[in-house]
C-alpha cells in the first residue's frame, strides 16, 4: 500500500488526508490557509507540514495591520504617561494660580490655564491615569464576570440558562447614564472604583451573552463530542477544548467596549455623578470648561481632544481585532 503523504504537490489539492485511531480525517482548507513546510520559512511559525492556528494567523494579519500599529503606539504612549505622568509633565495638576485664570498659552505652559488658573497641559496629562485605569479595570471586571457566568450558561443549559437569560434581559432593560445617574448620586467617594463597579454591574449581560452563544457554538463541534465519550470532566472540557475556541469574540467585544467605557466615565463625571474634585479627570476638565467656552475654548479642546483621541484608538484596535480574529472576514 503507498504511503500516504500529509500534503500531495502534484495535485494541487486544499485537503489533508490521513487516518487515526477514530477513523478517517478529511480537513478542507481555504484558499488564503497554506501550510507551511519548514519552520524557518518566510512565514513560518510551526513544525513542517502544521497548519498555523488561529491565534497566530490574527498575530500576522495584525502586524501587517497599519490601523493596529498606529492604535497600539497611540494606547502603548497613554498607557506609558497614565503610570509616569512625570515623564511629560513636571507640575503638579492640583497647583493652581487664580491670577492666571482662563488665560492663554504661556511660554511653560502650552495648553494655557483653566477658570481655577491651574496649568491645562498638566491637567490633561494626569487625566489619562483616571480615564485609562478606569477603561481597563472596568474591561477585566465585565469580561471575567460576563465570561464566566456567559460560559456556564452556555455549557450546562437549561434552568441556568434560562435563569441568566432572564437576568440578563433585566438589565439590558436599565439606561445606562440614567443608571449611573441613580445609582453614582448616592456615593461621596472620589475614587475610581465606584465608577468601576458601576460600569461592571451594567456592562457584564453584554459580555455574558456573547460568551453564552460562542460556548453553545463551540461545545457541538465534533472534538468536544469526542472529548466527553472519552470521559473527559467538565472542568477540562471548559478549559482545554471549549474556551480557547470560544474567547475571541470575547477579546473582540470587549476590546471595543473599552473605549465605550473611558467616555461613560467622562460622561458621568460631566455630569456630576462620576468622579469628583479633587480628582482629576478629563470628564470634570470638561465639565468645568463648558461655562467659559466663548472666552476661554481652549480649556475645553485640549481635554476633548484628548478624550476622543483615547477612545478612538481603543475602537480601532478593537475593529483591528475582530478583523483578525473573524475567519469570515479572511
Amino acid at each position: 500500500m503507498p504511503e500516504q503523504k500529509p500534503w500531495d504537490e502534484t495535485t494541487g489539492s486544499g485537503a489533508i488526508s490521513g487516518a487515526g485511531a477514530g477513523g478517517g480525517m478529511d480537513l478542507a482548507m481555504d484558499e488564503g490557509t497554506t501550510l507551511e513546510k519548514t519552520p524557518g520559512g518566510p512565514e513560518g511559525t510551526g513544525p513542517a507540514g502544521k497548519p498555523r492556528s488561529l491565534w497566530s494567523d490574527a498575530w500576522r494579519d495584525l502586524r501587517r495591520n497599519p490601523v493596529f500599529i498606529i492604535s497600539s503606539l497611540v494606547i502603548l504612549f497613554l498607557v506609558i504617561i497614565s503610570i509616569w505622568p512625570s515623564l511629560i509633565a513636571d507640575q503638579d495638576p492640583l497647583d493652581c494660580d487664580l491670577a492666571k485664570a482662563q488665560e492663554g498659552s504661556q511660554p511653560g505652559h502650552p495648553f494655557g490655564f483653566d477658570g481655577q488658573g491651574c496649568d491645562v497641559y498638566t491637567r490633561t496629562v494626569y487625566g489619562a491615569r483616571t480615564s485609562v485605569t478606569v477603561g481597563v479595570l472596568s474591561t477585566l471586571g465585565v469580561s471575567l464576570l460576563g465570561g464566566v457566568l456567559g460560559g456556564l450558561a452556555g455549557f450546562f443549559g437549561r434552568g441556568w440558562d434560562a435563569v441568566l437569560s432572564r437576568i440578563t434581559d433585566v438589565f439590558f432593560g436599565i439606561p445606562v447614564v440614567l443608571g449611573g445617574l441613580v445609582f453614582l448620586s448616592v456615593v461621596t467617594s472620589s475614587t475610581v472604583w465606584p465608577v468601576i463597579g458601576f460600569i461592571v454591574l451594567l456592562g457584564w449581560p453584554q459580555i455574558a451573552r456573547i460568551a453564552r452563544g460562542s460556548v453553545i457554538t463551540a461545545k457541538q463541534n465534533d472534538y468536544v463530542q469526542a472529548a466527553r465519550a472519552l470521559g473527559a470532566s467538565n472542568s477540562r472540557m471548559m478549559l482545554r477544548h471549549i474556551m480557547p475556541n470560544a474567547i475571541a469574540p470575547v477579546i473582540v467585544v470587549a476590546t471595543i467596549a473599552l473605549g465605550t467605557y473611558i467616555s461613560l466615565e467622562a460622561t458621568l463625571s460631566y455630569l456630576g455623578v462620576g468622579l469628583k474634585p479633587p480628582a482629576v479627570s478629563w470628564g470634570i476638565d470638561i465639565s468645568a470648561a463648558s461655562q467659559y467656552v466663548r472666552n476661554a475654548p481652549h480649556m475645553l479642546l485640549w481635554p476633548a481632544g484628548a478624550l476622543a483621541v483615547t477612545v478612538l484608538a481603543f475602537i480601532m484596535l478593537g475593529d483591528a481585532v475582530r478583523d483578525a480574529l473573524d475567519p469570515k472576514l479572511r
